[in-house]
């Protein structure tokens, strides 16, 4: 561990059509709509003076775009294990039309019939945490709303319960750090619009 604490910072993305109407959207690679690209445009404004180290997005367009229009394109490295949850069966699907053939379901409880598993999101959210724990300096992610939930938790060691409590909307900016050091790591920020 270096002696310079890393700090990260995680942006879901901007609003698409799904998103707009509630429709859980996983690997569905869909664009951001107009208002999701003048989010992503304010972002610019909202993270100006900040100097981040590396930044990292996932390899679905909507976060692309969303990192593209704040500015960062350039400078953004590519992470598939950013994407967001695979959603399998319920793939475009709204809460309320799952619940009417799952009554009680909850991604962060019973995962996805014909995709990603609880226990497999948290694998991928603890393999990011691993590498982010020994970064020096800012990260910034642009990623996927349960995702991150998920990413939040596990970084300081928490479970689903935690994730399921963590409200993320979309240009949503949180921060993840330590305390006082690596042994305690905090949640920041969470969910921040304005």
């Amino acid at each position: 561990m270096s002696s310079k604490l890393p700090e990260i910072y995680l942006i879901r993305h901007g609003e698409t059509d799904w998103a707009a109407i509630g429709r859980h959207t996983g690997r569905r690679d869909l664009p951001l709509n107009d208002k999701g690209g003048d989010e992503a445009r304010q972002l610019q404004g909202r993270l100006a003076g900040i100097e981040f180290d590396r930044v990292l997005v996932s390899t679905l367009q909507r976060a692309q775009a969303t990192c593209r229009l704040a500015g960062f394109e350039e400078r953004a490295q590519q992470d598939a294990r950013l994407v967001e949850w695979n959603y399998g069966d319920f793939e475009g699907k709204t809460q309320a039309e799952i619940q009417q053939v799952f009554p009680g379901w909850n991604v962060f409880t019973h995962g996805c019939p014909g995709g990603e598993t609880v226990d497999e999101v948290i694998a991928r959210a603890d393999s990011v945490v691993a590498d982010l724990a020994t970064y020096e300096g800012r990260t910034v992610i642009f990623a996927h709303g349960h995702f991150l939930r998920v990413l939040g938790a596990r970084w300081c060691r928490l479970g689903m319960d935690v994730a399921k409590a963590l409200l993320l909307q979309t240009t949503g900016v949180c921060v993840l750090g330590y305390d006082k050091n690596q042994h305690q790591p905090v949640i920041r920020l969470w969910n921040q619009r304005a």
